[in-house]
């Protein structure tokens, strides 16, 4: 397995942008898959998918809600994906997951993923 560990997250007004960072170490990341989810606080909150991107960074894929506005992207050199988050609205606060998939291309559900981080809490003010 690979560990992760995120960073980047904060408070920030709406409108604004955070920069999220995933570093990864142990097995070789090149060969994973990786995502990005986010969870809202909250009994029965589900871990929600935000975006992906395959281990070459040659496709990626976004949810609905995030079209537009996230990006991800690697840097194999340094063993981190990010997830650039512009124009920011208070339906985006959340614990963002990092998360890489040893197996899948493209995975964009929870179960196809193998390794996740702790999480960094990204806070959107109104």
């Amino acid at each position: 397995q690979v560990q992760l560990g995120e960073s980047g997250g904060g408070l920030v007004q709406a409108g604004g942008s955070l920069r999220l960072s995933c570093a990864a170490s142990g097995r070789t990341f090149s060969n994973y898959a990786m995502g990005w989810f986010r969870q809202v606080s909250g009994p029965g909150s589900e871990r929600e998918f935000v975006a992906a991107i395959t281990w070459s960074g040659d496709r990626t894929s976004y949810a609905d809600s995030v079209k537009g506005r996230f990006t991800i992207s690697r840097e194999g050199p340094k063993n981190t994906v990010s997830l650039q988050m512009n124009n920011l609205s208070p339906e985006d606060t959340a614990v963002y997951y990092c998360a890489a998939s040893r197996w899948r291309v493209l995975p964009v559900a929870t179960s196809e993923y193998d390794s996740w981080g702790q999480g960094t809490q990204v806070t959107v003010s109104s």
